[in-house]
């Protein structure tokens, strides 16, 4: 027998505010259920279901519906999803886009390939549907059944100049106008905005940077931008170099300064395997993990004073980590997006504690981090011009 579920007010009002529509989109903040409102949904739709996901999420969906409503989806990541023909076959079909923006490019095959499906009804999710960017909005207006061109879109809504490179225009987006009108006429195709403030009271959230001082490696490389076998002879390589060199005895040392000084839950952010092996060694036990080669939560499920340990391409979205109110950020990814999606795996329905970031620093990281939270993209342009 299915469990019973419970909505909360919001997930009932959105419910209600696109009844009568069969193409919608939850673009609702991090941790406001967007699971449940998808599924309430598509039950409603009465058609099987086909999710498409990240790879780090079939599992839960699958559990999901199986949990609560004892049926069987169709679930399918985004990397392997163009790959099938057979999804091109069917027909008459309830499609959930989880995290959407993963089809904000529109000349990439998945996007392409979503695009010919034959579906019936559309749920489109995310939590970060741009990341402020609204240009990239276009693919998803499309899907839900708006028939603006993209250039139509991008006069009305895009302020943009033009420069010529190697003879080929390009656009530079240098801001956004009409964006309530732009939401509003989302809402007639059966979009949904919500931030967390205007559905939940969660509890506060607080941030320390911890500063830590360079390595000797380090500060030889950022000055010859050669060590070893790292060669900086590029600005991306040499970017790439610094981030790994971040991964220092210094910075270690200041992490398990953090682990001892408490026995809560941790949820450790990091961004190369290098670094996963290494955080490995020093923690040692009651440990889980969410990376490219699968996910382990037992210990987090289990141990009040577990620390599990999350690789960002892999968990910075759709985890439910609320158990845990204390995040290190041990290093940084360079996108926004998965940047403040990764602090909603903490602050989010279920969450009564004050959430916590620890960003540990060391040289390169401190100018990311101060781009990150204007949530911008740490660029190469911006490391150059550094």
């Amino acid at each position: 027998m299915a469990e019973k579920i419970k909505l909360y007010k919001h997930q009932v009002d959105i419910l209600s505010q696109t009844k009568d529509y069969n193409k919608v989109a939850y673009y609702l903040d991090m941790g406001l259920g967007k699971t449940f409102i998808a599924s309430e949904k598509a039950k409603q739709l009465k058609l099987p279901i086909l999710v498409i996901c990240q790879k780090s999420k079939i599992q839960d969906w699958e559990n999901h519906f199986n949990k609560f409503y004892k049926l069987e989806v169709d679930v399918i990541n985004y990397d392997s999803v163009w790959r099938r023909d057979k999804y091109k076959k069917m027909k008459d079909y309830t499609l959930i886009l989880d995290e959407s923006q993963y089809i904000k490019t529109a000349t990439s095959k998945r996007t392409k390939y979503i695009q010919k499906l034959n579906f019936t009804n559309l749920i489109l999710l995310s939590g970060t549907p741009v990341a402020g960017k609204y240009e990239e909005l276009h693919t998803q207006i499309k899907l839900l059944g708006w028939n603006i061109t993209k250039k139509q879109f991008w006069e009305n809504y895009v302020n943009y100049t033009i420069f010529i490179a190697a003879g080929i225009p390009i656009k530079n987006v240098t801001g956004y106008k009409n964006i309530p009108h732009l939401k509003k006429m989302l809402n007639k195709y059966g979009a949904v905005f919500m931030k967390s403030e205007e559905a939940l009271e969660l509890p506060e959230q607080l941030e320390k940077n911890i500063e830590v001082r360079e390595s000797k490696d380090y500060k030889y490389y950022n000055k010859h931008s050669i060590l070893n076998d790292m060669i900086g002879d590029t600005p991306i390589k040499k970017l790439l170099h610094l981030r790994q060199l971040t991964n220092s005895k210094e910075k270690q040392d200041a992490l398990i300064d953090i682990i001892e000084s408490t026995e809560d839950r941790l949820i450790i952010f990091y961004n190369f395997k290098q670094e996963f092996e290494e955080l490995k060694k020093i923690i040692k036990k009651n440990i889980s993990w969410v990376n490219g080669n699968g996910t382990n939560l037992d210990a987090y499920n289990k141990y009040s004073n577990s620390i599990t340990l999350v690789q960002y391409q892999s968990g910075a979205s759709g985890l439910n980590l609320q158990k845990a109110n204390k995040i290190i950020y041990y290093s940084l990814t360079l996108s926004a997006d998965l940047y403040m999606q990764s602090k909603k795996r903490t602050h989010r329905i279920g969450q009564t504690k004050t959430c916590w970031y620890y960003h540990l620093l060391t040289g390169i990281e401190l100018e990311i981090l101060k781009v990150l939270q204007t949530r911008e993209d740490y660029t190469i342009q911006l490391f150059e011009k550094g």
